[in-house]
Formats: C-alpha cells, sequence, structure tokens
C-alpha cells in the first residue's frame, strides 16, 4: 500500500509514519511538508519531499504518485490562524479545498483522512458534553471555522462517491515532543515538556480551564486505525471525534509533580495571556466518544501515564 501523508514534518505526521511502517513494514510511504521532512522509519520505502501544497501544481505533483490512501494533516495551527485569516484561509482551506479536488479528478474513491479539531464546536454551542450528532458547531475561532468547511466538503465529496472521506477530530496531543509550536493549545505540553527539560514554562490561562487531551501514542494507532474502518460503517456522516480525557492545567501539574518532583513542578510559572485563554475558553472542555468506540478506535491511557511515558522516552532519547 501507497500512503501519502501532508504536513508530514510535524509531531503527529512523524508519529503517524512511525506508526503506519510498525503496522505494515511493506508500506510505502510519501512524507509531504513546506520544507523536505525527516523520514521517522528505518524503511527505505519513504519518499521525502519538500512541496508547498498553497501552489496548485507542487499538490498535482504530490498526487502524480498515485497513492492508495492520503493523509492530510498541514495547516497552520489555531494561534497563527487567528493573527493572520488571509494566510489561515490559504492553507488551511484553499490549499486543502484544491488538494482534495485533485485527487477526486486524478485518482476518484481514494481513502482520504483529514485531522480536524475540536475547535469546530465552540464552547457557547455546548451546553455540557459534546458530541458529533447533537450538537451544532459555532465554531468561535478562525482555525474553527476553516477546519468544519472542509469536514463539510469531505462529506459531500464522499456522499457523491468521488472520494472515501474519514474526518477525525483530535483532542489537544499531550504530551507534544520537540519544539513549541502556534497552537493556542501548546502550552499544555509546555508546561510538562520544558520542566522535564530543566526549564522554565509558562501557564497563560486560568488553571481550572478543562481541556481535552490524546496521548502520542493512543493518537497515533487511531489515526491508522481511521483508514481502515470500512465505509459503510461511517455511514453518510464522515466525522468521528477520537477518544480522549479531560484535565485541567492544575491536574496535570499534580500529575507532573507526582511523576518528577516539586523542584520541577516549581518551574512554571503562571503568566496570563488573554488571547490564549480566549481561544481555549471557546473550545468545550467534555466529549461524549461513544461514536468512535462503536467503530473500533482506543481509549487513551490517562493523564499520568501519558506524563510516564513522556518521561521514559525522553530518558531514552537523551542517553543515546
Amino acid at each position: 500500500m501507497k500512503i501519502a501523508i501532508t504536513g508530514a514534518g510535524g509531531f503527529v505526521g512523524q508519529i503517524l509514519a512511525k506508526k503506519l511502517f510498525e503496522t505494515d513494514p511493506d508500506v510505502k510511504l510519501i512524507l509531504a511538508d513546506v520544507h523536505e521532512p525527516p523520514n521517522p522509519t528505518s524503511s527505505t520505502n519513504v519518499k521525502c519531499i519538500a512541496a508547498d501544497l498553497t501552489v496548485p501544481s507542487e499538490s498535482e505533483a504530490l498526487i502524480d504518485n498515485k497513492p492508495d490512501a492520503v493523509y492530510i494533516l498541514h495547516g497552520i495551527m489555531s494561534s497563527g490562524a487567528e493573527a493572520n485569516l488571509e494566510f489561515g484561509l490559504k492553507v488551511n482551506f484553499d490549499s486543502v479545498r484544491n488538494l482534495l479536488d485533485i485527487i477526486r479528478t486524478k485518482i476518484p474513491g481514494t481513502k482520504v483522512v483529514f485531522t480536524s479539531s475540536c475547535a469546530i464546536f465552540g464552547r457557547a454551542a455546548v451546553k455540557d458534553v459534546a458530541n458529533e450528532t447533537d450538537i451544532v458547531p459555532m465554531p468561535e475561532s478562525s482555525y474553527g471555522t476553516q477546519k468544519l468547511m472542509i469536514e463539510f466538503l469531505i462529506n459531500d465529496y464522499s456522499r457523491r462517491g468521488l472520494i472515501d472521506g474519514r474526518v477525525v477530530r483530535l483532542p489537544t496531543v499531550f504530551v507534544r515532543a520537540g519544539a513549541p509550536t502556534a497552537a493556542a493549545s501548546s502550552f499544555v505540553s509546555g508546561i510538562v515538556r520544558e520542566p522535564v527539560h530543566g526549564q522554565e514554562s509558562e501557564l497563560p490561562v486560568d488553571p481550572s480551564l478543562g481541556i481535552w487531551l490524546t496521548s502520542p501514542g493512543t493518537l497515533s494507532r487511531n489515526l491508522v486505525h481511521a483508514l481502515h474502518v470500512a465505509a459503510e460503517k461511517f455511514g453518510h456522516f464522515r466525522t468521528v471525534l477520537l477518544p480522549g480525557y479531560t484535565a485541567t492545567s492544575g491536574e496535570i501539574l499534580d500529575a507532573l509533580e507526582k511523576v518528577a518532583g516539586k523542584e520541577t513542578r516549581a518551574l512554571v510559572k503562571e503568566k496570563r495571556d488573554e488571547v490564549v485563554q480566549r481561544i481555549v475558553l471557546s473550545w468545550p472542555a467534555k466529549y461524549d466518544t461513544s461514536r468512535a468506540k462503536s467503530l473500533g478506535f482506543s481509549e487513551d491511557v490517562g493523564l499520568e501515564q501519558t506524563i510516564r511515558d513522556f518521561v521514559e522516552a525522553d530518558k531514552k532519547s537523551s542517553s543515546r
């Protein structure tokens, strides 16, 4: 099987590529990003290419590789899309729509997995618990709006038989390794990652705000699973909310202290950022993921285990 991943240089793209290879060592991967992404596997069946997908000819060149499936992961994160409307639309909507049109024209019927976001809901639309079917999405950010527009497009193209689309709404990934991103939720990983490395970190929101989280390991398993769910099980509605769990920043810090000690926790300083807090407040905090569970997606391991897994992986990486 030949699989293309856009945005493959990012954290999620890299862990997905590794998991696809672990699941099927014979898989052929095409990893694309604005800058040539690294190959995170030991396989020689991996093609890494630099491609600016806001340029139609570069999207066409990618699809000329005739992949059997395409993961669309590229995009501008929430804070970046809010700060620059035009650039957010160009990357998060225009380039994705163009890529979908190239796929449906050149390789019709291809499986497409699109990573959407819980930002499509808007907290004002959710009185208690969010789910895919009973809540009318009312995004309170440009990022959420751009993601929702692509969700509708994928549903329509799948209805028409032009592609075999699967939309997965991702929780915030915790703990992300690597550098901070332009996501408003980047601080969630930062208040663990940086202190574990002995560096200070800032908490920009009220510690009592709940955030929907998923661990990297569970996310990579669920992204691979999304490719293999039978189309008829999705039915006419191609969107699924991936499993996760709700935690506040205060609970994250309590778990960090339990795993790594008081000195590590003390490296986190509260410094309110009203822009970040406003964006985070626009996301619902609690979700019903019964649809995902009925489709065979995996539940998460929870807060403390996720931190322990990160600390252990970081130790192994540092000892190499």
